[in-house]
């Protein structure tokens, strides 16, 4: 059984590490062969990706963090039930593609498994431009 004080430490600081841009710090928190999904909309842009293992995911990753930083980080509402997780949080993504950012709402639901996570999906929707 999954420890709710571990698993909360543990996406703090894989949280903490995907603002600081700390790609090792973020794929240290999966399992190797963990699935990943991020599905939504970026001003009626419809983004999907899906990968298994992270050895996929790892440079899905990397052009992420390389493009589209984030600032202002807060997690709203984080709520773990033994080995599972749902993550509320809101973050500003500076997109270097456009030189936009966005203020995004994004709900994360994950499963860990031996301390780690195991499945990440997670769905957002840009609340508004900032410029």
């Amino acid at each position: 059984m999954t420890d709710r004080v571990e698993t909360e430490n543990l996406l703090r600081q894989m949280y903490a590490a995907r603002l600081r841009g700390d790609l090792d710090g973020v794929c240290a928190s999966f399992q190797p062969d963990a699935t990943f999904q991020i599905s939504g909309a970026s001003f009626g842009t419809p983004m999907v990706m899906s990968a298994n293992g992270i050895d996929q995911f790892r440079p899905l990753l990397a052009i992420m963090v390389k493009t589209l930083p984030h600032s202002d980080q807060k997690i709203l509402s984080m709520l773990i039930d033994g080995a599972n997780a749902a993550v509320h949080w809101r973050v500003k993504i500076f997109s270097r593609i456009t030189g936009t950012s966005a203020l995004t709402e994004l709900m994360d639901m994950i499963e860990i498994r031996d301390g780690r996570i195991q499945s990440f999906t997670e769905l957002f929707a840009p609340a508004r431009a900032t410029s």
